[in-house]
């Protein structure tokens, strides 16, 4: 078997991709649904964001290409469409990058403390739909921890470098003073409240909060200090909005290029910044044809992320050793879960041998016979059946040379103090020549 992690994410592919292979929360139980019923795959996660889509799977090493084959099917894309865009880690690779993934060291933004509750999530709702197993579970438990470690024992997330902040740095570059724009947000999730706060710092006058749930926008708007509208408000709040920011898991466009022509009208051309986090894109494209309209997607803001990198560098370098660590611990804990399987085999058929001898024993002490007979009888049979396997085991790798096995069973049995040590057979070797 073998553990993979076929992805594609901000470094292979442009939004228009990443967005098609989404999987937006109303599709995530569908699809781990159907990835119960695929035959090849033994456990999987399915990790999906607005900048990644990553599947971590075990299976048959033959069985690789049925992921993306899988993946290619359920969106009904070509394959040839997608193929070009991912990345394919195996087994200790896979685990490093999931490690680093959760640690913010593969995100857009260095450090960005979001994506490890994105894989939490993941996490359980693979937990949920009975998709982990043996191998798959004590890994994210491991990943959890190492990414803890990093958070702990770094400074990755000191200095405030998200796709949030860097929205609202690049509003600051656009408009001189924020202190007299009004921004509507569009979403309600972790993003939108990030940009929340990052413009009330920045010192943004007039807050709107738009989203599906309104329950859930007058939440978020309560602790920002904000307004709280339907997203059936968004023409009329458009006319007045000055920046707009939108984050959402809706599965199509929610400005259009039509909408967004209407309060341009109403604003008599007054420019407005857009910034869509969103993927899959919550603006449409076209709108960033407009006059006065400067719209910019999450991939604009890489330059702007870029600056604010230079502090958390380091941290990312000493991050890399605790990934290191934290690899090299989960596959010390495989071996040692590994061992408890052989140990608790070898258990068990030691229990199965001395339950065979005592209902013996019992058996003949029922028919009168002498006890202390019975007793050394019980004590010499059972210990040349415990003893009869290996035995065998240990002549025949003397007598094939196999040093190595005698070692271990000497270091095993713990039999140092007890060999007396003498001299070699001048013909135990079989490569000495007469």
């Amino acid at each position: 078997m073998q553990l993979i992690a076929l992805g594609i994410n901000h470094k292979t592919a442009p939004v228009a991709i990443r967005e098609r292979v989404a999987f937006p929360p109303e599709q995530m139980q569908a699809a781990c649904a159907a990835l119960k019923d695929h035959q090849t795959i033994k456990e999987v996660a399915i990790v999906s964001t607005c900048n990644r889509t990553e599947i971590y799977a075990l299976l048959a090493a033959q069985e690789t290409r049925s992921v993306l084959t899988w993946l290619s099917d359920f969106h009904q894309i070509p394959l040839e469409d997608i193929a070009r865009y991912t990345y394919l880690h195996q087994d200790q690779q896979a685990i490093s990058h999931l490690m680093r993934v959760a640690s913010g060291l593969d995100s857009l933004v260095l450090g960005e403390p979001q994506i490890l509750g994105q894989i939490k999530e993941a996490y359980e709702t693979a937990k949920q739909q009975g998709l982990l197993g043996r191998l798959m579970e004590p890994l994210f438990q491991q990943v959890f921890a190492t990414a803890k470690r990093v958070r702990t024992e770094t400074g990755i997330g000191t200095n405030p470098v998200s796709v949030a902040y860097a929205a609202v740095h690049l509003a600051q570059k656009i408009f001189a003073d924020l202190h007299t724009s009004r921004a509507l947000l569009i979403g309600a999730g972790e993003t939108i409240e990030l940009v929340a706060r990052h413009l009330r710092q920045a010192g943004v006058r007039e807050l709107v909060i738009a989203n599906r749930t309104v329950e859930k926008a007058k939440q978020l708007a309560d602790e920002v200090q904000a307004e709280a509208v339907a997203l059936s408000a968004i023409p009329d709040q458009l006319v007045k909005a000055d920046i707009v920011i939108s984050s959402t898991a809706a599965p199509l466009p929610i400005l259009g290029k039509g909408m967004v022509e209407r309060a341009l009208r109403l604003r008599r051309h007054q420019p407005v910044f857009m910034v869509d986090i969103a993927v899959p894109r919550d603006i449409e494209p076209q709108v960033g044809e407009l006059e006065d309209i400067y719209l910019f997607t999450v991939d604009d803001l890489q330059e702007v992320i870029d600056e604010n990198l230079a502090a958390r560098r380091d941290a990312a370098r000493q991050a890399e050793t605790l990934i290191v660590e934290g690899v090299a611990e989960y596959q010390r804990q495989q071996r040692v879960r590994d061992a408890g399987r052989v140990i608790g085999a070898f258990r068990q058929q030691a229990e199965q041998l001395a339950q065979q001898e005592l209902a013996q024993a019992l058996q003949q002490l029922q028919q009168g016979q002498d006890a202390e007979a019975i007793l050394r009888r019980f004590a010499r049979q059972l210990t040349n059946k415990w003893l009869h396997h290996p035995t065998l085991k240990l002549r025949e790798a003397s007598a094939d040379q196999r040093h190595e096995l005698l070692g271990a069973a000497v270091e095993l049995l713990n039999l140092s103090d007890l060999i007396p040590s003498e001299p070699a057979s001048p013909v135990a070797s079989s490569t000495q020549q007469p």
